[in-house]
């Protein structure tokens, strides 16, 4: 699917704007057709209907906006050493096996025998361009390793973010990087 179809950014959406085409659906249905097809009208509505239940999963588990400013202002104020043992903390918690690294990459992450390297020493950084990713991925097939993500607080940008999904990148900011971190974040 499109990144840019309209089901695509209704999944990006919150889940109730996918509700609300629904019910607009039906009212534009019962207004403007004749009686004979006004239930057939509204089933129209159906996979808007869909993409919001989908919609609604997917953030059932995401923090509320304050929430999450006040975390990425946390994680913003803390330094490297506090940063990188919250981070090791939250992988430790899914389940894998962090080794710190020296270099590009600054873990590597283990489970069920998958590897993963993970760059996030400029996390801090207020623009993420393709440079550090590069290194990342020089770092991932020098290791052998199945996976990398990269770690950022600040903006990406549009051709790191084509580089990323290029190179089997994973970007973890912003909403994603409070969820990986919240229950390390409240043991701290």
């Amino acid at each position: 699917m499109s990144e840019k179809s309209l089901f695509a950014v209704l999944l990006r959406s919150p889940w109730w704007i996918s509700f609300v085409l629904v019910a607009v659906v039906a009212l534009v249905a019962g207004a403007f057709l004749p009686k004979e097809y006004v239930t057939a009208g509204m089933l129209g509505g159906f996979p808007f209907l869909v993409i919001g239940c989908m919609a609604l999963w997917r953030q059932r588990n995401l923090p509320s906006p304050a929430l999450t400013e006040k975390v990425l202002q946390s994680l913003a104020s803390m330094g490297w050493r506090d940063f990188s043992a919250l981070l090791a903390t939250a992988f430790t918690r899914q389940g894998y096996t962090v080794t710190l690294l020296a270099g590009p990459a600054d873990m590597q992450l283990e489970k069920k025998g998958v590897l993963t390297v993970v760059g996030a020493k400029r996390w801090k950084a207020a623009a993420l361009g393709i440079d550090p990713l590069r290194e990342l991925v020089t770092t991932r097939d020098q290791l052998q390793a199945a996976h990398s993500v990269c770690i950022t607080l600040g903006q990406v940008s549009a051709k790191a973010r084509e580089y990323a999904a290029q190179n089997r990148i994973t970007l973890i900011s912003d909403g994603e990087l409070v969820v990986l971190t919240a229950d390390a974040f409240k043991s701290l």
